[in-house]
Parts: C-alpha cells; structure tokens; sequence
C-alpha cells in the first residue's frame, strides 16, 4: 500500500508529462497543415484569378470583333453564353471563396465593426441568402398588415385621427425592417450577391425617413383629417407597397431559378423589385409599381405643399417630402433600366432562338 501511494506521484507527473508531448505534437501537426492549407490557398487564388481575368479578356475581345464585324453575331452570341455560364461556374461555385470579394460597405463596418462577414463555405452564403428571402416573406405580410389595421381603427375607433403612439410604434417598426434589410444585403453584396446598389441606398434613405419620422409630432383635433392627410397617404402607399412585395416574392424567385438553372445566374443572386417571371407577370407588376412610384411621388410633393401653404410647417414634413421624391424617381430611374436589359436579353434569346430555323 505504500509502495502504491508513493509511486502514484510519480505516475500522475508521466501522465502529465506525456500529455504535454501530446500537446507540442498536435501544435506541430496543425501548423504544418495550416501552412500547407494556406499554400493550397494562394494557388488557387491565383489560378481563380487568372481564369476570371481570361474570362473578362475573351468578353472584351468579343466585343471587339462584333463591333468590327469580324464574327458573325450568332456565334458572338454563342461564345458570351458559353462565357457567361463559366463565369457562373467560377463565382457559383466553392472556386468563388477564392475570389477576392467586395470591400464591405461602411454601414456595415459601422455596426459590426471591422468583421469579415464573407462565409467561406457556399452552403452557408446559401443560408444567409434564404434566410434574407424569408425576412423578405414575412415583412411583406407586415408590410400590408400593419397600415391596414391602422387605417380601419382610425375609421372605426379613433374617429378618424390617428393617436401618437401607433404610429411612432410604425415608424419604429419601419426603422428595424429597413436597417434589418441594409445589413442583410451589405452581406449579400459581400458574399458574391448581385444586390443593386440603389436598392441599398434606398433602404438608407428609408431608415433616416423612419427615424425623422419618429420626432414628428402628430397633429389631432382640430383640423385633424388635413393635418394628418401625410400620414393617411403614407399609410396607403404602404399597403401598396406590401402588395406589390408579396407579388415580386412569389413570381420572381421561381424566374431566378430558372435562370440559375440556364446558367445565366448565380445561386446567391437575388429577385430585383421589378424582375418578373413571365411577360403575363410583367404586366401585372411593372403597372403596380410605376402607380407605386407615381403615388410615393405624390406624397412626397403633398408632404412639401402642407409644409410651404403653412399647415403643418415643421422641418420633419419637408424632409420627409424631399425623400419620398428622390426614392420616386431613383425606384423610377431603376425600373426602367431594368427593363431596357430585359427587353435587350430578350432580343438576344430571340435571335440565338432563330439560329436552327435558318
């Protein structure tokens, strides 16, 4: 027994000692593993490189036969497809980790601090992708639901002036919903997304809009009804806005992925907010949303008209009616463009689709 108690010392220092050789070797084997990873890295960083500056090479020498008329147009127009889908290869796939990704914006910076937020695994860029898709889904129910209810309880209840207090809780909601939105897409963007900028300048605009909006003091009797005709219009744009939401979420995903499946996409691209489906969907929507723009215009004009006629003339009125007007006609400006490129995609297929009939 004692011979047992005076070697268990000894035992417990081997023990100890063998787990700290342990420890020195599995250090070692992660450095060389990390040095030979970081290795495998730059190469094929490089090799990513390289085959994207080829790709962009081959596009511009494209252009430059076909602008010369040294290709025939349905073959130039072969080669941008085949060149198009290599590109979705290279940036769709686990080679686009290799990439180097876009610099992250300062807003984002300016609430996560100076954190890469670029997931280096495409199955987790896909999460953060869906996960925008469903915030999407559900502030769009919101979006539609909340002016709604509002607007019935003023007629039914509030006797047709709106209380305080609901209404600055709205705003505060817009305030989350929009800045959720900025971040999600600044991420996005960073991971390989195809997110315009507009979209997320607007959201910008949207968040300063919500937060002026929760100082501005909500006039009541008397004169309730023409002091508080803003904020019934804003709430009526509102509702159009989340019905036109739940249209592009529900008819422009399935187009995306048809194009992912052609190739003429990215997995972590999104539905733009005036892409559509089919042309039955396109006429559908791009009315909505012009009417959209047209009434967020209005409002912002009505916002700037009772503030200069002296009805309610505070700072936070024509600040808001300023920034009705300049998402207007940025929403407008983009919705056209986006349409010249489909029409322009559109003649495109058309031709490459004629190509067997001659």
């Amino acid at each position: 027994m004692e011979n047992s108690a005076e070697q268990s010392p000894q035992k417990v220092e081997e023990e100890v000692g063998r787990v700290v050789e342990l420890a020195k070797e599995l250090q070692d084997s992660a450095s060389t593993y990390i040095s030979r990873t970081f290795s495998d890295e730059n190469s094929l960083r490089q090799r990513a490189l390289s085959l994207e500056s080829s790709v962009r090479r081959l596009r511009s020498l494209l252009d430059s036969l076909l602008s010369n008329k040294l290709i025939d147009p349905k073959l130039a127009d072969k080669l941008d497809d085949d060149l198009q889908r290599a590109r979705c290869l290279l940036h769709d796939g686990d080679a686009a980790t290799f990439l180097p990704s876009k610099p992250q914006a300062a807003f984002l910076r300016m609430f996560l601090g100076p954190i890469n937020v670029r997931a280096s695994r495409k199955d987790v860029q896909l999460k953060v992708k869906e996960e925008y898709n469903s915030y999407r889904d559900r502030t769009a129910l919101l979006f539609l639901i909340f002016p709604a209810t509002l607007l019935i309880l003023r007629s039914w209840i509030w006797n047709g002036c709106f209380p305080t207090f609901p209404v600055q809780l709205y705003q505060a909601w817009l305030l989350f919903l929009y800045t959720g939105l900025a971040l999600r897409e600044n991420i996005l963007r960073v991971n390989g997304s195809d997110i315009r900028l507009w979209w997320i300048y607007h959201h910008y605009c949207a968040m300063i809009m919500a937060l002026v909006s929760l100082t501005w003091e909500i006039k009541g009797q008397p004169n309730c009804a023409q002091k508080q005709k803003g904020v019934q219009l804003f709430l009526q744009w509102a509702m159009m806005q989340g019905v036109a939401m739940l249209l592009q979420n529900r008819y422009q995903r399935q187009r995306l992925y048809t194009r992912i499946a052609l190739g003429k996409a990215k997995r972590m691209d999104v539905v733009w907010g005036e892409t559509a489906g089919v042309d039955g969907q396109l006429w559908l929507l791009c009315p909505l949303l012009f009417i959209l723009q047209g009434f967020e215009a209005y409002v912002g004009f009505l916002l700037l008209k009772t503030a200069f006629v002296g009805v309610v003339s505070e700072w936070q009125v024509i600040f808001c009616g300023v920034l009705f007007v300049v998402m207007a006609v940025g929403n407008f400006t983009n919705t056209v463009e986006t349409l010249m490129a489909k029409s322009r995609f559109k003649a495109k297929m058309k031709r490459s689709k004629s190509k067997p009939e001659l």
